[in-house]
């Protein structure tokens, strides 16, 4: 669906025409798994698969919303924020509250919204569901009013948001509504990722400090991001049980927390830890090692070594951290056969979702339907393939009359 569509859904829907457009991104994790939470580093990228919203403000406190996704509209005031309505509308309600208790003042509007980020994929639809009502807010703010956001600089069709600050605290509103709201106790990658993305880069984020550096992708490459498919059955608990036995090792280490040991002092301890704990915690510290390399490596523009180090995280997110699954193991075998593929490893929680595969751009049509002929034979399911390209993060504009 184009915004031509949207605006004529939203003509439909409410009787009358949109004001402004707001819109934020999908992401796929470049490399950087299960450090998050850590301290570590995360290397992901916004990809170019976006939730929108076309609307109008209010003179009221009332927000409308309606989901083309769904084929359902929610309603709330903004003066009683509650948990009610269908589940997609709790991103938006959560923001908002999250707004209004950081001190933002808010201004109702009327809105139509649509994503083409595939829902409990891993993906990350919630942050950009998040991060475009944010936009939204923003864009019907009424110019005297106080909303810190503001609009700043044009990109495409977009109206940028052009303060670090802001987006840093979009951001961390963002995951706080889905922390507190929501109740899904989520990073904060997906939505810093979603709000500070950019054409063409890759953002290095520290999970420690919350710094960031972007990091241009390489020419000559693109990222397939295939969906197993499966569900995610066993991520909650297995997820839960990861962290904990990462929190064991920092304290056979001594440290805050796994992000601090070095190799040095891994390899030292490394007999006296339980087989386990080892496992969890070489993985963790290599890891971030090669969220680093490959941050090198990208800047010189090598595939090469990055690819090898894409392939070198899924191989340790699948014998030392025993995340992946047999549908995720599937596509990364088939993949890494092919000419032209550099490497390739599950991004994600694991246990189902998405891998990800780095390509050389003339062989990445013959890799996606080599994966789409041979992944049901391993697994007998059917994946979904998404081409994706490094995009921009969350923004808003004016729509013309």
């Amino acid at each position: 669906m184009n915004i031509s569509q949207q605006i004529d859904a939203f003509k439909q829907h409410f009787g009358a025409a949109p004001t402004f457009v707001a819109r934020a991104p999908g992401r796929v994790n470049l490399i950087g798994e299960h450090t998050d939470y850590n301290d570590g580093f995360v290397l992901p990228m916004a990809i170019d698969r976006d939730v929108t919203l076309v609307g109008t403000p209010r003179s009221d406190a009332q927000v409308r919303i309606h989901s083309l996704n769904f084929n359902q509209t929610t309603e709330f005031s903004l003066a009683d924020i509650q948990k009610a309505g269908p589940e997609w509308s709790h991103y938006g309600r959560g923001v908002a509250l999250a707004l209004q208790k950081a001190g933002y003042h808010l201004t109702g509007f009327d809105a139509v919204m649509y994503g083409n980020v595939p829902i409990a994929s891993g993906l990350s639809s919630s942050a950009a569901t998040e991060l475009a009502t944010i936009m939204a807010f923003s864009a019907s703010a009424d110019e005297n009013e106080k909303l810190k956001i503001e609009n700043a600089e044009k990109n495409s069709a977009f109206s940028i948001l052009n303060s670090k600050f802001s987006l840093v605290e979009a951001a961390k509103l963002a995951q706080q509504a889905e922390n507190q709201f929501v109740g899904v106790n989520c990073g904060i990658m997906d939505q810093f990722i979603s709000a500070l993305g950019a054409v063409g880069h890759a953002l290095m984020i520290d999970c420690r400090s919350l710094g960031y550096e972007l990091v241009p992708m390489p020419q000559g490459a693109t990222i397939l991001v295939v969906d197993t498919t499966a569900p995610r059955t066993l991520a909650g608990s297995a997820y839960n049980q990861r962290r904990a036995e990462c929190e064991a090792g920092a304290i056979l280490f001594n440290k805050a927390s796994l992000r601090d040991v070095t190799m040095t002092e891994f390899k030292a301890l490394q007999p006296k830890l339980p087989t386990i704990v080892m496992h969890r915690c070489a993985h963790v510290i290599m890891e971030n090692q090669r969220v680093l390399d490959a941050v090198a490596a990208m800047k010189v523009g090598d595939l090469e070594q990055l690819g090898i180090l894409m392939s070198q995280s899924h191989e340790s997110l699948r014998d030392l951290y025993e995340v992946s699954s047999k549908e995720l193991d599937a596509v990364v075998d088939i993949a890494r056969a092919e000419v032209g593929v550099y490497g390739a490893r599950m991004t994600g929680a694991g246990f189902g979702g998405c891998a990800i595969v780095l390509v050389a751009n003339e062989h990445a049509a013959a890799v996606a339907a080599k994966i789409a002929d041979e992944y049901p034979h391993h697994t007998g399911r059917t994946p979904n393939i998404y081409p994706c390209v490094a995009s921009a993060g969350a923004g808003f504009g004016k729509l013309s009359e």
